[in-house]
């Protein structure tokens, strides 16, 4: 069959059914792989499988830009019901097909291991389960993103509302803080019964795994071959030993600077540092284009990458209701182009999303040129797709003033700068509590199956690694914090990757203060190596140590709080 004839326009991927796929893998299944064909065999499959893939991503897309959307929701389950299910089969038969063949394509040794830790927990037995589990997803979202708060006679989203904590009018943002958790607490039980609903299913897939359990699953799920459960342990110890202390200090800076006796949930994203807030930006146009002079500065072809994304349509921007809550940049395989979400805010915020989300997006330009089975979403190590992200906020930061094309002047490049770094100082530790909590989940299944037990544990852990911040007569504000960390609903053990890489991505950036031409170059080639190589290597090509220990960790926070200096030099 020619390959090549598979459709390479969404309207026309998004009208293929499981009929229209089917021979292009019974005609892979039955060829005899050699060393003479196993090149074009893997090009055809990786054809195919960027098809499916995108057609799942472009639906996915789909559902999160407008929650209310009944027929692109419609299309999403019909295709993780009837496509995904057989795709995954015959993906399966493939891997097993390559696997026993014995052969290496050059440069897939990364890949093979990945398929094999698939081949050791697939069942057809899961696939319903799997469909089941994402419907749960989807749930979870359109609940999230339905919610909206009257806020002086305008419907307002949470995101919408999520600005009104940037006003330096303290009575506003608690009135907000307020209104925003009211909101969410009407949903309290309703969002604990679909959790309820989560851990059978996921309980049960990986039994049907033959897992010992969902953890070990989820290991295996997410390529985890270089670091272990108990690695993941050490670094939330390293991170309470040394970053604990420190995100303390930054908490209580921040308590200074407001003037207040205590800080409270409604005064950690305000600016503390000035009288009024920042405003990047007047328009979406402004945005793009002051976003992408910045891109243009790190490297141009980075603009080029940006200005494709603008031209194309690929970039959705503006806050608005029944849009999913959340960021995210995913890649379209057939295409060879990455899709930015964002619900803008028109904060500070908003620029350091923006700069996230682009690495992501230059990521999956940089890459392209790989095997879809070394450039998939679900191929790349996340712990390094991170640093692309992160990396991204960091070496950009130079970009960011009007002198370069960018938002601020040179204070509001240094109140900002300040803010990013504090936050990634603090970051850490929260980090640690949500990873630490779904350690927790997963090791005591039969605890965490009773949602108000969660609660009680989530507020135990924030106790741990969350000191400074008041939440005295806000309790149930605290204990039900973790219904709107997505992750721990959508994507189950996707967090600790953002710790990892935030520790990689500190330590590029502290290459580029040095050399900034030849960090970003490192930058690049570690980008385009996709998966090509083992999740160290990525890390080592882009400049960076994969660690977890308390020594490199001090080594970053130490910067960190070197630079936060000379930014409030200039103030």
């Amino acid at each position: 069959m020619n390959f090549q004839s598979l459709p390479t326009d969404a309207k026309s991927i998004l009208a293929l059914k499981w009929a229209n796929y089917e021979p292009y893998y019974k005609d892979l299944e039955a060829r005899e792989l050699s060393k003479e064909n196993i090149e074009t065999w893997l090009n055809d499959w990786s054809t195919l499988a960027a098809t499916v893939d995108e057609h799942y991503w472009r639906l996915y897309i789909a559902t999160t830009v407008n929650t209310a959307d009944k027929e692109s929701e419609e299309q999403f389950n019909q295709y993780i019901e009837e496509i995904q299910p057989a795709a995954k089969i015959a993906e399966q038969k493939l891997k097993v097909n390559l696997l026993a063949s014995g052969l290496s394509p050059k440069s897939f040794e990364t890949g093979l291991r990945r398929m094999q830790a698939e081949t050791e927990i697939f069942t057809e037995d899961n696939l319903p389960l799997l469909a089941e589990e994402q419907k749960l997803v989807t749930e979870y979202n359109k609940l999230i993103g339905s919610l909206t708060v009257v806020w002086e006679g305008e419907e307002r989203t949470l995101t919408q509302m999520f600005t009104l904590l940037f006003e330096t009018d303290r009575a506003i943002r608690q009135r907000a803080w307020e209104a925003s958790e009211a909101c969410l607490q009407k949903e309290r039980q309703n969002i604990n019964k679909l959790w309820e609903k989560f851990m059978p299913v996921r309980l049960k897939i990986a039994e049907n795994a033959d897992m010992s359990d969902y953890r070990a699953y989820v290991w295996k799920q997410r390529f985890r071959f270089d670091y272990s459960p108990e690695d993941c342990k050490s670094f939330h110890a390293a991170i309470e030993e040394v970053v604990v202390p420190a995100a303390s200090l930054a908490y209580e800076k921040r308590r200074q600077r407001l003037g207040v006796e205590a800080l409270r949930p409604w005064d950690l994203f305000v600016d503390p540092l000035g009288t009024t807030p920042i405003k990047p930006y007047e328009s979406m146009d402004e945005f793009k284009s002051k976003s992408r002079a910045i891109f243009e500065q790190v490297d141009p072809k980075f603009g080029e990458y940006f200005q494709i994304m603008i031209d194309e349509d690929l970039l959705d921007l503006e806050s608005r209701k029944n849009k999913a809550p959340g960021g995210y940049s995913l890649g379209l395989h057939v295409a060879h182009r990455p899709f930015i979400f964002i619900n803008n805010t028109n904060t500070p915020w908003d620029v350091q999303t923006m700069l996230h989300e682009g690495g992501h997006a230059f990521h999956e330009f940089e890459r392209a040129h790989v095997h879809f089975y070394q450039r998939g979403e679900i191929y790349l190590p996340a712990e390094f797709a991170e640093v692309a992200s992160m990396g991204m906020e960091l070496i950009a930061s130079p970009y960011k003033t009007k002198e370069y094309g960018g938002f601020y002047t040179e204070s509001e490049a240094a109140r900002a700068m300040i803010e990013l770094l504090e936050s990634n100082i603090t970051f850490w530790p929260y980090m640690a509590l949500v990873d630490t909590f779904q350690h927790w989940i997963y090791e005591n299944p039969k605890e965490s199956s009773d949602a108000p037990t969660c609660e009680e544990k989530w507020a135990e852990l924030w106790d741990r690694f969350m000191p400074g911040i008041d939440y005295s007569s806000l309790e149930d504000a605290k204990k039900t914090y973790w219904h709107h960390q997505s992750h721990i609903f959508n994507n189950p053990f996707y967090y600790v990757e953002y710790g990892l890489a935030l520790l990689g991505a500190v330590q590029v950036w502290a290459n580029a203060r040095k050399d900034q031409k030849k960090a970003v170059a490192d930058y690049r080639k570690a980008l385009a190596l996709g998966a090509t190589v083992p999740l160290p290597e990525l890390f080592v090509t882009a400049g960076a140590k994969f660690a977890f220990d308390a020594k490199t960790l001090k080594g970053a926070v130490d910067l960190t709080e070197e630079v936060i200096g000379e930014m409030e030099a200039k103030l």
